[in-house]
C-alpha cells in the first residue's frame, strides 16, 4: 500500500529530487487530484449548494406558482370578457334591429307626410284653379253684360225718336190697365 507522501509524490520522485515535494505532474496525479477536489468541494460546499438548490426550487416552485395564478386570472379574465363580447355582439344586434325598425317607421311616416302634402297641395291646387275659374266667368259674364248693355243702349238711342218713344209708353200703359183690370 502507497502511502499519502506516495500519492502526493511517487518514491521514484523522492529519489530524483532528493527532498520532500509535491508532484507537479499534472497527468500522473490527475484522478487523486479531482477525487480531492470534489471530495472538499462536496464537504465544504454541500451546505452552500443545497441551500442555493433550495432556494432556487423555492423560486421555480414560486415561478409556476404565480405563472399558475397568473394562468387562471387570465383564463377567467378571458372567459368574462367572452362573456362581455357576447352581450355586447347581442346588444349591437339589438341595436341594429331596433335601428332598422326605427329607419322602417320614419321612412313610412316621411312616404305618409310627403303622399298628404302632396294630396293637400292637389286639393288646394284645384280648390285655386276652381275660384279662379269661377272669377274669370263671372269677370267674362259681367264683361258681356256691360257690353251688351251698352250695345242695347246705342242701338235704342240710335233708333229710339221721340215718337217711338211715345208709342212705347202707350203700349206698357195699356198692359199694365190691362192687368190691373183683370185682377180685380
Amino acid at each position: 500500500m502507497r502511502s499519502i507522501s506516495e500519492i502526493v509524490a511517487p518514491s521514484s520522485y523522492w529519489a530524483s529530487a532528493g527532498s520532500i515535494g509535491l508532484n507537479t505532474n499534472i497527468f500522473e496525479i490527475n484522478l487523486i487530484n479531482l477525487i480531492l477536489v470534489i471530495g472538499i468541494l462536496f464537504y465544504y460546499g454541500k451546505g452552500v449548494l443545497i441551500n442555493f438548490l433550495e432556494n432556487r426550487q423555492r423560486t421555480i416552485s414560486n415561478t409556476i406558482r404565480d405563472a399558475e395564478e397568473r394562468h387562471t386570472e387570465a383564463t377567467d379574465k378571458l372567459r368574462r370578457a367572452r362573456i362581455r363580447l357576447q352581450q355586447a355582439e347581442m346588444k349591437a344586434d339589438e341595436i341594429r334591429i331596433i335601428g332598422l325598425t326605427q329607419m322602417d317607421r320614419e321612412r313610412r311616416d316621411l312616404v305618409d307626410a310627403a303622399d298628404n302634402a302632396l294630396k293637400e297641395l292637389e286639393d288646394s291646387k284645384n280648390y285655386a284653379i276652381r275660384f279662379e275659374k269661377q272669377r274669370a266667368i263671372q269677370q267674362v259674364r259681367q264683361q258681356v253684360s256691360r257690353l251688351a248693355s251698352e250695345r242695347a243702349f246705342e242701338s235704342l238711342n240710335s233708333r229710339l225718336t221721340n215718337e217711338l218713344q211715345l208709342r212705347m209708353i202707350d203700349y206698357h200703359i195699356g198692359l199694365l190697365r190691362a192687368m190691373v183690370n183683370k185682377s180685380t
